[in-house]
């Protein structure tokens, strides 16, 4: 059983890589900077990161030991989400790249911010 799950994770992370290098093409063909770097040919990690604008940063990582979304604004971290919520967060990226072909850096700055419900 265990060997089977962990065959599913890694098949799922060279998804995810997959879909992240994906996400940075169309990203950098919109204007936007954005990169996507992986470790070896074997596709288990990745560093995903992309510009919205005047300081604004996103960084998602991804590896065998985890799955990351950091948000920064002038070098601070605004918000920091890790497993699904950061994958969530990644779709809602994902998305407004689809669905809004004449987005602008402020629009999608705007859209990317998470509701989060308090604690």
């Amino acid at each position: 059983m265990f060997q089977r799950l962990a065959q599913q994770h890694r098949s799922f992370v060279r998804d995810l890589v997959m879909n992240l290098q994906a996400l940075a093409m169309v990203l950098e063909q919109r204007g936007y900077l954005a990169s996507c770097y992986t470790c070896g040919g074997e596709m288990n990690s990745a560093s995903f990161m992309v510009s919205l604008g005047e300081n604004h940063l996103i960084r998602f990582l991804v590896s065998d030991y985890g799955i990351t979304w950091t948000e920064m604004r002038d070098d601070r971290e605004l918000m920091k989400l890790e497993g699904a919520e950061a994958i969530s967060q990644l779709q809602e990226l994902a998305n407004l790249v689809k669905y809004h072909t004449d987005s602008n850096p402020e629009q999608l700055v705007a859209a990317t911010m998470p509701t989060i419900p308090p604690r």
